[in-house]
């Protein structure tokens, strides 16, 4: 492979010293974790869109990057020439997967016919260095929410021309799943919401998306792509509302209009504490939904109100998502995609190779910490012990469906106030914030 990256491969070192950048102190793919090797388990993915298009702007500044593509200076000739790039640094990285929007590959045409054309030419090339290569598609989406025919979005769009639009830009898109053999495809609603409620038809705007996305698993059966299709939830930004706000709300459109059996979903570090939630919160209720498909790492700045897209680094979060991933039995047709960027002031090639390294240690260091837990059913103990009240009893009788109201107030009606209240345990929240902070100590530092 031609040496584009002023960079060696990266390798695992183990945990020697604290500066990082010198290799993975956490992250050995040869590794086995719960009977898997570790890169089975993670399938980390580079992001095209902020790998190789990001410039680093912000809503305040002009992008800051700088790359070795950019003295080219034809956008076909640019495009043709980030593919390369990006297989190097999934070879320099060590990392099997990636993903991309089809607007991230190739510049537009005056028609689409012309766009798609621009497009082809560069998923010629991609097809060409994944066969050569061995690297493999996670997902890829559509961008509907980019150009300005989507200012009111793509198959929400209350503007029926740009709602065709978006359907053949989606039917072009699933061919290049299909012959990419990408695992998955995602829809990212990026304007699928709502500015301003009042002229806004809400109920009509829902029934379209569900439609559109009938019609996109319809196709999908038409040429034979068997991926996973995914829903991204994200609350707001850059619409005021938008449909798919978190998990929970996203699982109940697909109940809803039935699309349960063929969506799954495709959580964001960020995008869950933009709706308020933590990482962990997101990915439990979609575990438990049976709809965890994919994540994308990364988190959020707790003193900025916007999706930054930082690399992930908080060990204790990454601790508790592969918690419920070991649980959830890892993502079979999903992986963990780096949808992140380096920060404004890291505008270095180097800085995304440091962004990727850190972000992929602190995901290894969440599994192996999580592994643990798993292991020593931790969590587990104090879910049974915390609910042990419904395993006989009163308790028992309801989750056996024995009971009436009746029943209830027939057990509790001559009870003393200190009887009812005796049982009642403490949570202990501190004690297991603590002993988690434990784990992570003992188990990252002994290796």
């Amino acid at each position: 492979m031609t040496d584009l990256l002023n960079f060696d491969k990266v390798k695992y070192i183990g945990n020697s010293g604290f500066k990082a950048g010198d290799g993975f102190h956490f992250y050995n793919p040869e590794e086995e974790i719960q009977g898997k090797k570790m890169k089975d388990w993670l399938k980390f993915s580079v992001a095209y869109w902020h790998t190789m298009d990001q410039r680093l702007v912000d809503p305040f500044g002009d992008g800051t990057a700088v790359r070795p593509w950019d003295s080219i200076s034809d956008p076909m000739d640019q495009a043709l020439a980030k593919v390369d790039y990006l297989f190097e640094f999934l070879d320099k990285m060590d990392v099997d997967y990636f993903a991309f929007h089809d607007r991230d590959l190739a510049p537009q045409g005056n028609t689409l016919r012309e766009t798609n054309a621009n497009l082809d030419k560069v998923i010629d090339k991609i097809e060409q260095k994944m066969h050569e290569t061995g690297k493999k598609l996670l997902w890829n989406t559509s961008n509907l929410f980019t150009d300005v025919r989507f200012l009111a979005g793509g198959a929400t769009s209350p503007f029926a021309d740009v709602f065709a639009y978006a359907g053949a830009e989606i039917k072009h898109s699933l061919e290049i799943a299909k012959r990419l053999g990408s695992e998955s495809y995602v829809f990212w609603g990026g304007r699928e919401g709502y500015d301003y409620l009042e002229n806004t038809d809400t109920k009509r705007e829902l029934d379209h998306i569900a439609a559109f996305f009938r019609l996109a698993v319809d196709y999908a059966k038409e040429i034979g792509y068997k991926g996973q299709f995914l829903i991204e939830p994200k609350p707001m930004e850059p619409t005021s509302h938008q449909y798919d706000r978190d998990a929970q709300t996203a699982i109940a459109f697909l109940k809803t209009y039935g699309l349960d059996k063929d969506f799954k979903l495709n959580l964001e570090g960020n995008h869950a504490f933009l709706a308020g939630h933590t990482y962990e919160h997101e990915v439990r209720f979609a575990r438990e939904a049976g709809l965890l498909g994919s994540l994308d790492a990364n988190m959020g700045d707790k003193l900025i109100g916007w999706d930054i897209d930082e690399f992930p680094n908080d060990i204790y979060e990454s601790t508790l998502v592969m918690y419920e991933f070991l649980l959830n039995g890892g993502l079979p047709t999903g992986g963990l995609n780096f949808d992140a960027k380096p920060r404004r002031q890291s505008f270095e090639m180097e800085d995304l190779r440091l962004g990727h390294m850190a972000g992929m240690d602190t995901y290894a260091a969440g599994l192996r910490v999580a592994s643990k837990l798993l292991d020593d059913k931790y969590f587990k103990g104090i879910l049974e012990d915390r609910y042990s009240s419904f395993d006989s009893g009163i308790g028992a009788d309801f989750e056996a469906g024995k009971t009436k109201f009746a029943d209830f107030e027939n057990y509790v009606i001559d009870k003393p106030e200190s009887e009812i209240f005796k049982n009642v345990k403490s949570g202990r929240q501190e004690q297991i914030k603590s002993t988690v902070n434990n784990y992570i100590f003992n188990v990252l530092g002994g290796k």
